[in-house]
This record gives C-alpha cells, sequence and structure tokens, in this order.
C-alpha cells in the first residue's frame, strides 16, 4: 500500500544551465526598459536632468534583478515524480510547492522557446484536472524533459482513474 500524498519539498532541482536562461531573459527585460531611456537621454537634452537619475535608477535595480532572481530560481524550482505523483516548487517572490496525483494528471506537454533551444533546455507542462492549474517545470535539460514526458505518460495511462 502507498503512502498517502502529502506536500513536500521535491528532489531534483533543474538543470545549472537554467540560472543562463534565466539571466539572459532578465538582461533583454532590462535592457528593454534602458535601451529607450539612454536613446531619450541622448536625444532629448531637455530632458536629461529628470531622464539621468531615472536611468540611473533603472539600471541599479535591473542590475541587483539580473544578479539574484537567477541564482534564487535555482535554488526554489525543484521536481519530482513518484508512481502516485508530481511534486513541484517555483518561484523566486512568489514560491508555491504543489502535488498532484497521477490520477488527475489529463496531459503532459513539452516547449522549448528559442532560448531553450539555444541551451537544451525544455519546460513541461502538466495540466491537471485542478483549479489551480497546470504545473510547470521550466528549465529543464532537454534529455530529462523528454525522458520525464515518456515516464509520466506511461505511469497515467496505466493509473485508473479519469483524471476529473
Amino acid at each position: 500500500m502507498s503512502e498517502p500524498l502529502r506536500l513536500r519539498p521535491p528532489r531534483h532541482r533543474v538543470s545549472r544551465r537554467a540560472i543562463i536562461w534565466w539571466s539572459t531573459q532578465a538582461a533583454a527585460e532590462v535592457a528593454a526598459v534602458l535601451v529607450p531611456l539612454v536613446i531619450g537621454i541622448l536625444a532629448w537634452a531637455d530632458a536629461r536632468p529628470w531622464l539621468i537619475p531615472g536611468t540611473v535608477a533603472v539600471a541599479i535595480i535591473g542590475l541587483g534583478y539580473l544578479l539574484v532572481m537567477p541564482r534564487w530560481r535555482f535554488r526554489v524550482h525543484r521536481w519530482e515524480t513518484t508512481d502516485d505523483a508530481v511534486y513541484t516548487s517555483a518561484g523566486w517572490i512568489s514560491q508555491q510547492w504543489r502535488v498532484a496525483p497521477m490520477s488527475r494528471i489529463q496531459t503532459v506537454d513539452t516547449e522549448r522557446g528559442p532560448l531553450q533551444q539555444l541551451f537544451g533546455l525544455a519546460t513541461v507542462t502538466v495540466t491537471t484536472a485542478s483549479a489551480a492549474g497546470a504545473l510547470r517545470l521550466a528549465g529543464l535539460d532537454r534529455a530529462v524533459a523528454n525522458d520525464l514526458v515518456e515516464r509520466l505518460t506511461e505511469t497515467t495511462q496505466a493509473t485508473p482513474g479519469d483524471a476529473t
């Protein structure tokens, strides 16, 4: 007889390359704000007295975001599957732990955006019959993600229940 499902920290970390992936995304986000500000400073002389301090503030906050967020997320993001459930832990400011019984899983999908492909990563989305929505395991090594999808598909097909 299997033990009852309980919320607990998952055992596996995401790929270390997820730090680079999240850092690249963060750099693009910060650049999307900084570049127009710098262009404004260069093109609009009368606005420099208020644009420069604002740009410096955005640069400092953006640098903090770039240095802290990816590593923090790496420490928090975890996952695990057993014969009975999928466990996830995600987030960095707002953190979430979830457990989804195999009998509640409806679909398992893999997503690989351009940056994920560049870094050999993938995101596995486990859709459940839950109002809380799907579980997303972001930053997995591509091969690990493929194996996980195969294993989850086999396990959910063998698990009795109608996932509702």
